[in-house]
């Protein structure tokens, strides 16, 4: 045992995850409002940690999905196949009219001082419909799961996604399998249909079961109900808040063995001071910091969380672990789209410290 976790040396599938696929159009620079063309990027919070973990870190992923019979869902497997991740999914028929629908994210890149501006049409997205029974777990895992990881955002989709989480969370533990949770409270998301109350209520028996979780101060103070310290943060790169909201979070829940965050200070939309922390199993543990040029920065906190990910499964040293998930997260930043375009070998380099230096 290490970190405190039990984790399986093998097994057919090293990492699943459960969520919502989505595709986020991107005009680039220009804000919608004046928009005349768009890229095409295939997301979702829990896809972009397999996605990530199949095609720089190399394992054996599968993500449990909704899809739709109709070409934006033609569209988004294929980019699933693209990136190596086994899909499992419930298929959905589309009336051809008004669905159900592949949730569409519409992202502009901000530049300088003007901000990335993010909505959503979720409208009738079939994601929010699957409800527990939808998925065999039993064939799902039946060859050995390592890891089992899902999120607040699909949590936060319908009444019945929390339910499926917790089905699937369950049937994880039976495997074996570590599960994580990635907090990702979106407040505008949960107001739909209930509110902080009830995003709370919700949150808490998912985290019943949950080994690993990732999410800041934020996420603990809506998603979890935990109140902040009396500490004040130097700045957004000091850890001070969070590690004081730590010992809460443990009383709560105390089979958690690993929480960790992201830290960032964004100076402007295109220059970010980026770390990361981690608390695992009693100890705590920070990355180097760096100064990012940020090309894309969305997907930046799921590249970390399957970097870090990837250093548990592999049984790096804990400060290795956070510093793989701090330079992937880095490096995700510089790439178009939500899922990663680095190679293990640029990871592990500037894991270490590696720089920008032409590579000949």
């Amino acid at each position: 045992m290490k970190y405190g976790l039990n984790i399986n040396e093998k097994a057919e599938l090293d990492f699943v995850s459960l969520g919502a696929l989505v595709h986020r159009l991107d005009p680039g620079i220009i804000p919608f409002r004046k928009a005349t063309q768009c890229q095409i990027h295939v997301s979702g919070g829990e896809f972009n940690c397999a996605a990530n973990l199949a095609d720089c870190f190399e394992l054996k992923t599968g993500i449990a999905t909704a899809m739709v019979d109709y070409p934006i869902g033609d569209l988004i497997a294929e980019r699933v196949k693209a990136m190596g991740v086994k899909p499992f999914y419930k298929h959905f028929k589309h009336n051809g009219v008004n669905g159900p629908n592949m949730a569409t994210v519409y992202s502009d890149r901000g530049y300088g001082v003007r901000a990335p501006v993010v909505f959503y049409n979720r409208s009738n997205e079939a994601a929010a419909q699957l409800k527990p029974g939808n998925f065999n777990w039993d064939e799902i895992f039946a060859g050995g799961v390592r890891w089992f990881h899902s999120g607040g955002i699909f949590a936060a989709l319908s009444e019945t996604t929390g339910e499926v989480m917790i089905e699937g969370m369950q049937a994880a533990k039976a495997a074996g399998a570590i599960v994580s949770f990635d907090l990702n409270y979106r407040a505008k998301l949960w107001n739909i249909w209930g509110g902080q109350e009830k995003a709370q209520s919700v949150i808490r028996r998912i985290m019943k079961h949950v080994d690993v979780l990732v999410g800041n101060e934020e996420d603990l103070q809506l998603g979890l109900g935990i109140k902040g310290p009396q500490v004040t943060a130097k700045s957004r790169l000091d850890p001070a808040i969070f590690f004081g909201m730590i010992t809460e979070t443990v009383d709560l829940y105390p089979q958690i063995k690993v929480i960790a965050t992201t830290l960032r200070e964004v100076h402007s939309t295109n220059h970010h001071s980026w770390g990361a922390v981690a608390w695992i199993n009693g100890s705590t543990f920070q990355s180097p910091t760096c100064e990012l040029n940020v090309y894309d920065r969305v997907g930046g906190g799921d590249g970390f969380a399957s970097g870090f990910f990837y250093g548990l499964l592999s049984g790096e040293s804990e400060q290795e672990a956070i510093n793989l998930g701090w330079a992937h997260g880095a490096l995700l930043t510089t790439f178009p789209g939500d899922t990663t375009m680095a190679t293990i070998e640029q990871v592990k380099a500037f894991a270490k410290g590696g720089s920008a230096r032409i590579q000949r």
